[in-house]
């Protein structure tokens, strides 16, 4: 498989964490993405490299994307600041406990859309609910979650939270 699709939500209200996530090879569509999504820089859509601290950037190599038009100072650091440190460690943490194996971290880039709320006010609740949300996205892609039996099952169930009604 040359790409593998993560989501996963955390957390709740202003700060809530929404992740969507490809990883796949270097050389394979994910790789194109990476590249096209570093050097296709627009107004509102800065996006970044996942670093644990300037100068220690996470493998596999990971680029961060926005999912809503950053529209201020305030929402830029927010990204830059506590989402980008939660996305890091979450890919780190994913590599050192076996989910991303250790011996692919070269082969693989992943591609990591964030949402950061143009209300969101505490950068604790946005670390760790970005944090839970990449970490829990990475599972998914990797063990291939939900099944189609799941989503199946689930289906009839299922109470999409942000549908309106």
């Amino acid at each position: 498989m040359s790409m593998f699709v993560g989501e996963a939500l955390s957390g709740e209200g202003n700060e809530i964490a929404h992740i969507d996530l490809l990883i796949g090879s270097k050389d394979g569509p994910v790789g194109v993405a990476f590249a096209n999504a570093l050097a296709r820089q627009s107004e509102g859509h800065s996006n970044l490299l996942a670093v644990l601290t300037p100068n220690l950037a996470v493998k596999p190599s990971t680029v961060m994307i926005t999912k809503v038009t950053i529209k201020g100072a305030k929402q830029a650091v927010q990204m830059f600041g506590p989402a980008q440190a939660a996305v890091a460690k979450a890919v780190a943490d994913s590599v050192a406990s076996g989910v991303i194996p250790k011996s692919d971290a070269e082969k693989l880039v992943i591609v990591c859309g964030v949402f950061i709320h143009w209300l969101a006010a505490d950068d604790k609740k946005i670390y760790e609910y970005n944090y839970k949300a990449t970490l829990d996205a990475i599972a998914n892609a990797m063990t291939g979650k939900p099944t189609a039996d799941e989503m199946v099952a689930g289906k009839d169930k299922a109470a999409h939270p942000f549908r309106g009604f």
